[in-house]
C-alpha cells in the first residue's frame, strides 16, 4: 500500500478533518457500504477483545468472524504498525480521564 500516492493522502485528510462523532457517521456511512461498515465494526471489536485476552473462539461466537480473519486482525495488532494498539489506548486513557472526572 503507497501512502504516499495523492489519492491516499486526500483520504487521511479528510478523515483529520472530521471534528466529532456525528461527522465521522456521516462521512463513513456515505463512504463505505453497511457492509463494509459491519465488517469494520466486528473487526476492530476482536481488536478490543483480543487485547482483553478473550480465547478466539469466543471471539468468533461474538463476533461472526473466521478464524482466519481473527488471527488476521490478532496479527495486525500485535504487528509493527500498531494502529489498532494506538486507538485503543487511546480510547482506554481517554475512557479512564472521563472516569476519574465524574
Amino acid at each position: 500500500m503507497n501512502w504516499n500516492l495523492p489519492q491516499n493522502k486526500a483520504l487521511i485528510k479528510a478523515i483529520l478533518s472530521l471534528e466529532n462523532s456525528d461527522e465521522a457517521r456521516r462521512f463513513l456511512r456515505d463512504l463505505l457500504t453497511e457492509g463494509e461498515i459491519e465488517e469494520f465494526t466486528r473487526r476492530f471489536e476482536t481488536a478490543e477483545l483480543l487485547t482483553e485476552k478473550v480465547p478466539y473462539s469466543m471471539i468468533e461466537k461474538q463476533t461472526g468472524l473466521s478464524s482466519t480473519t481473527v488471527a488476521r486482525v490478532s496479527k495486525w495488532l500485535n504487528g509493527k504498525e500498531g494502529g489498532y494498539r494506538q486507538v485503543i489506548s487511546k480510547l482506554h486513557h481517554h475512557s479512564t480521564s472521563l472516569a476519574r472526572g465524574s
